[in-house]
């Protein structure tokens, strides 16, 4: 089930890596998960990052897995991680990363980082914005030049599957699948923040991605918020020195 610390936090001070363990030091995600802690005693970390050109939704499919609300508003992201912990079915400890990035403002060491340092990548475009595919193309040649040999792990994301090509859809679904899955031998799902649609299998993919093990799955479903709970004020108690009953 999920655990009950949750917390969101800017993403700048954990992009530069100084939290992060030596590559050398990493179990891979199964090891760890059977073990149920990392080398230093901790929660096993598992971080997710969503890439993509601005606009397209990545903050909306986050807000729909962990919040399953959908703002209309727009706003632009810099950077925020959020992060759960989660007790597995054998009682290891799993602390699960989603880090937001932005679409609209540049920061090429921050992003370089979280590249070298992210274990899952969603690359999200919008299926009516074929520039935002375009986006998604070029991110995935930098992810596998800045990791070079080390693994990828991808999954191809397309948000606003709601949408009609009567509504404005450009980008089919069985074309895209073609490129993502024929030729680049990464995942592809579609879904929807709007209304929700396939948000969870989002993630799901992606951390089987990672070998997330299945017993994991059913939590994706009983997500909490990850925004703090406020503090609930508890009067003193009444000190009774004479009381009585009234009749």
């Amino acid at each position: 089930m999920l655990g009950a610390e949750q917390e969101s936090v800017v993403a700048a001070a954990e992009c530069t890596g100084s939290s992060s363990p030596p590559a050398g030091a990493l179990l891979s995600v199964g090891s760890a998960v059977r073990s149920g802690m990392s080398p230093s005693g901790r929660p096993h970390k598992v971080r997710l990052v969503l890439l993509g050109a601005a606009g397209v939704g990545k903050s909306a499919l986050i807000r729909r897995f962990l919040h399953n609300r959908f703002e209309h508003k727009y706003l632009r992201t810099v950077e925020e991680l959020h992060v759960l912990e989660y007790d597995t079915a054998d009682s290891a400890k799993m602390r699960l990363e989603i880090l937001d990035t932005s679409g609209s403002y540049s920061f090429p060491a921050m992003r370089e980082l979280c590249i070298r340092h992210s274990d899952a990548f969603a690359l999200v475009y919008a299926v009516d914005d074929p520039g935002s595919f375009q986006e998604v193309r070029r991110l995935r040649d930098e992810i596998l030049e800045l990791r070079g040999g080390k693994s990828a792990p991808i999954t191809v994301v397309g948000n606003k599957s709601d949408l009609t090509e009567a509504e404005g859809r450009a980008l089919l679904a069985a074309d895209v699948m073609s490129t993502v899955e024929g030729e680049w031998d990464a995942n592809f799902v579609e879904a929807s923040a709007r209304t929700g649609g396939n948000a969870v299998g989002v993630f799901r993919a992606l951390l089987q991605q990672v070998d997330m093990p299945h017993r994991l799955s059913p939590a994706l479903n009983r997500r909490r918020d990850t925004l703090p709970r406020p503090a609930v004020k508890r009067r003193p108690p009444l000190r009774k020195n004479n009381s009585c009953v009234l009749s």
